[in-house]
Parts: structure tokens; sequence; C-alpha cells
């Protein structure tokens, strides 16, 4: 499976990111470039403390990850990282505040 890197493309005083939290770096293995975005949101998503089953859908909606204005996603083809394995984040921080 492919490996991605999402990376912060906005400046830090964009306004985007008053609204989604910046995570730095995150790499993730996933089958395509806008499943990367999903399996990083859905990280994101899964840290956060969840009140309601609807959480986790409003939390993957508003993610930075999700925001190509906010996040770039590249194709790492080169690095050492083993593309064996199965599909989530490989390394990055991904809490929410």
């Amino acid at each position: 499976m492919p490996i991605y890197k999402l990376y912060p493309l906005a400046h830090p005083q964009d306004p985007g990111w008053d609204l989604a939290m910046n995570h730095g770096d995150v790499l993730v293995r996933a089958k395509s470039s806008g499943d990367a975005r999903l399996v990083a949101a859905e990280a994101e998503a899964a840290s956060a403390d969840r009140h309601n089953e609807n959480d986790d859908i409003f939390s993957i909606r508003s993610s930075a990850f999700t925001d190509d204005k906010l996040y770039g996603v590249q194709q790492i083809s080169d690095g050492g990282l083993n593309p064996e394995g199965k599909r989530g984040v490989i390394e990055g921080h991904v809490l929410t505040a």
C-alpha cells in the first residue's frame, strides 16, 4: 500500500488554522491521496473526546487534513519506509486540542 506525506501548506497565520488544528507533517499508509486525507482525519477524530455518535463525522469533516488549502498530500516513493502493512498513520502526531 502506498505511503503518503500530509504536510501543512498554509502560512501559520492563515485564518483557516483558527478552525482546524495544524499537526505538522504526518505519514500514512493509504490506498490513494484522498484516502490518505481520510486516514489522518479518522485518526484525529479517534483521539477526540466524543460525546455522541455524530462527533466523529463532524470531526472528520472539520479536520485540516481534508482541506486542500491547509494540507498538501504527496506520495512517498523513497525514504526507507515499508509499504507493507495496514492502512493507518505510521508517523506523526494526530491529536485534538
